[in-house]
């Protein structure tokens, strides 16, 4: 119960530690999101839309990687990134660049997955109508990305979600060095294992609060859809 008050006493007061967890947490899942969107968003439109040979290979392949266990993940970023590794001279590892990176690897198969199963389900009748209309093959994408965009907020979001509770891949790339590196999840171990309870419940119920808030935003507009 005291390790309950003095973590609320922690939320509300003036402690800059605490405030540099956030900001990195939510710069390195904004940031990570965002890309992997970029990313994910027009490869799961372009398979979800098309028959090609060896689709179902590239599904196989972007299934495994969905379910990548994030110590991989870091671990191959930390491997590239290593001062003997390829791109060891960009001296980017134990950085927030590095923490996206990582994020990345593991986010984007989950986006493009998602995309691709949603794009499958209404991409015949929207092709269909293009072609009806002699639409381009790049603007029937977009117009794709258009009619769907209701759900690829969900599943951006759902990213996100992913991307802010993340732990193994961000300590292993990011080195979880306190007022640079560390984050609210990797900060909520370090605690944990040194005792200090109240910081890490202060920075477990930010964590429920923010999930709450993404979750929240998701249903909103799964229910509008329906409407």
């Amino acid at each position: 119960m005291d390790a309950l008050v003095q973590a609320f006493q922690l939320l509300f007061g003036e402690n800059p530690e605490l405030r540099e967890i956030i900001g990195v947490t939510l710069q390195m899942s904004f940031f990570s999101t965002s890309i992997s969107a970029l990313l994910g968003i027009p490869s799961g439109v372009w398979i979800g839309s098309n028959e090609f040979r060896g689709k179902a290979v590239v599904q196989r392949i972007n299934n495994t990687l969905m379910g990548l266990p994030p110590v991989v993940a870091g671990l191959i970023v930390f491997l590239i990134l290593s001062r003997s590794g390829p791109l060891g001279k960009l001296k980017l590892l134990y950085t927030v660049t590095a923490m996206v990176i990582a994020q990345v690897v593991l986010i984007t198969p989950i986006i493009t997955g998602l995309t691709a199963n949603i794009v499958s389900l209404r991409a015949p009748q929207i092709k269909e109508t293009c072609l009806g209309l002699g639409i381009p093959p790049l603007q029937q994408m977009l117009y794709v990305i258009y009619e769907c965009r209701v759900q690829f907020i969900s599943t951006v979001l759902a990213g996100f979600g992913r991307a802010i509770a993340e732990v193994g891949a961000v300590t292993i790339a990011g080195g979880n060095i306190q007022y640079k590196t560390r984050v609210m999840t990797t900060a909520i171990v370090l605690q944990t294992n040194l005792g200090h309870f109240e910081f890490a419940v202060a920075l477990g119920f930010i964590l429920l609060v923010i999930s709450f808030i993404v979750n929240s935003i998701v249903q909103n507009l799964s229910d509008r859809e329906r409407a």
